[in-house]
């Protein structure tokens, strides 16, 4: 059996068997907590208490790459702000059972936020200027770069390598519409100097968490080096004229702790634009995965990219608008975001 059928196949004793292989003694009792890409386990122990552990997917990161998100997320907590670094052993926060590496956090109890209410605006943007303040400090080291070759091209490529979309003139509109985007990305970049860091790069809704003592912003899994905005379309509908005053109220806390140049938000839609075609790309390299045929039943179909060529289309449509004046009132005809906004894991 190679690693990847074991990360598939992972069980209930495997899983218990690589937490005591630590020390922990555990009771027998868990629970699987939603994770798409990963194998995230909520796990009782006799004296710790209950410890959240994540089974990292073969083949997405190396042992630099994980390390380098524990360091940033120790480089977070120092700082105190609320984020959930890693627990350390002897030392070490990355280890390894059955070839899979695995990591221990501690669990923290909080419910995710559905909403960003108008009072917590300010603190919401607050908290992530402060993320990026200490994520200013250094450069990243070996994790990737949300860029055009990266994350555009090399999805787009794939998706075409594998003649995903069968039919000819539809993969036509789909290429023209990304290379579009990815286009207008490169330009911007250039035109107004948009600085890369070290970001989130998931930052959404779903990776928020609120507790009696605040917010905390979880999951770094997907943490790289991209320009700061990607860590704010997803939490805010950024353009909409009824909601306008979230911008002036997250920016009043978030430029208390860190830079912003209004023209940065430019970027929004292209972004938008570069998730959809990772997304789409990264449902198939996963295609192999037991679990995802039932997840993404419609992937593959004609129907499923129709849909996601219409989506290249009307998305950059937008973009001459938003190039134009990335805040100006607009109709709120902005579709509910969906799965594909909050990409790899999303709650189904």
């Amino acid at each position: 059996m190679n690693i990847h059928h074991s990360f598939y196949q992972l069980t209930p004793d495997s899983i218990l068997n690589a937490i005591e292989s630590l020390g922990y003694e555990t009771t027998g009792r868990y629970f699987i907590l939603n994770s798409v890409e990963n194998r995230v386990y909520d796990i009782e122990t006799a004296k710790a208490g209950r410890i959240v552990v994540k089974f990292y997917r073969p083949g997405k990161w190396n042992q630099k790459q994980i390390l380098e998100e524990h360091a940033f997320l120790n480089e977070l907590a120092a700082e105190e702000i609320p984020v959930l670094a890693p627990i350390a052993i002897e030392g070490k926060t990355l280890f390894e059972w059955e070839g899979i590496y695995f990591a221990i956090w501690p669990l923290r109890n909080g419910r995710i936020v559905e909403e960003i209410q108008s009072n917590d605006l300010e603190r919401v943007g607050a908290l992530l200027g402060r993320i990026h303040a200490v994520g200013k400090r250094s450069q990243i080291k070996s994790r990737p770069t949300l860029d055009i070759p990266s994350y555009g091209l090399s999805s787009l490529q794939y998706i075409l390598d594998k003649k995903f979309i069968t039919n000819s003139a539809l993969a036509d509109r789909y290429e023209k519409n990304a290379r579009s985007a990815f286009a207008i990305f490169e330009s911007l970049t250039k035109e107004y100097q948009i600085p890369f860091q070290r970001i989130h790069g998931d930052c959404h809704k779903g990776n928020l968490l609120i507790s009696p003592d605040g917010f905390s912003i979880l999951d770094f899994d997907d943490f790289l080096h991209g320009p700061i905005v990607q860590d704010f379309w997803m939490l805010l509908p950024f353009g909409e004229a009824d909601r306008k005053h979230e911008f002036f109220d997250f920016f009043a806390g978030y430029c208390m702790f860190a830079d912003f140049d209004e023209n940065w938000l430019k970027l929004i839609e292209p972004l938008r634009i570069i998730r959809f075609i990772h997304y789409a790309a990264w449902i198939g390299k996963r295609w192999e995965d037991p679990s995802f045929p039932s997840l993404f039943p419609h992937f593959g179909t004609e129907e499923y990219w129709l849909k996601e060529t219409l989506d290249l289309e009307n998305a950059n449509r937008d973009l001459d608008d938003a190039i134009s004046s990335p805040n100006a009132p607009k109709e709120n005809t902005e579709p509910e975001m969906t799965n594909k906004d909050f990409f790899w894991d999303w709650d189904n």
